[in-house]
């Protein structure tokens, strides 16, 4: 049985042909850093101790340019690519073995306290600079372009791209 940290450095260096090793990937990769942080964030968060919570993940922030809201819930095995730039709100779950570029927001369209962020199938693909907006589902296996607005639910396995942001699949 292989430790999780090994098969999360795994689905890197799986993922990245520029990826040399994966010591190289887990003390020179910002993606791990600010998963590793957000782990510890989110745990924080869930036994209620929001300002420790909220502190950890703002190192993580200021160390990675990545944002990840502790209340967030992240899947098995996320790969967040170059990753500056990237916003993913409180409400958002995302699920296993899905890519992330840089510049991405997963973010909410209210103020309320509800499911306000996405919710982010199983192996999804979200391009750079792409904006996924409010309490829609993207379904399992489904790909966004770089630079789309998505703020409707998406089937499992659709094709998404910008400027028009049209379902091709």
């Amino acid at each position: 049985m292989e430790c999780k940290v090994i098969t999360f450095l795994r689905a890197y260096k799986n993922y990245d042909p520029a990826a040399k090793s994966m010591l190289e990937i887990l003390l020179l990769y910002p993606g791990p850093r600010a998963v590793f942080f957000h782990r510890i964030a989110h745990a924080l968060y869930q036994c209620k101790l929001f300002f420790i919570a909220r502190l950890v993940a703002d190192i993580s922030r200021t160390l990675t340019g990545i944002e990840i809201h502790p209340g967030a819930t992240l899947g098995k095995r996320l790969v967040i690519d170059h990753g500056v730039g990237c916003v993913i709100g409180e409400t958002a779950v995302i699920g296993d073995d899905c890519v992330i570029f840089h510049g991405v927001t997963l973010g909410g369209m209210k103020f309320e306290p509800v499911k306000r962020h996405p919710t982010v199938g199983n192996n999804v693909l979200i391009g750079t600079g792409a904006k996924v907006l409010g309490p829609i589902t993207i379904g399992d296996g489904s790909k966004i372009g770089a630079n789309a607005v998505v703020i409707k639910d998406l089937p499992p396995n659709s094709i998404i791209v910008a400027p028009q942001a049209v379902v091709l699949k």
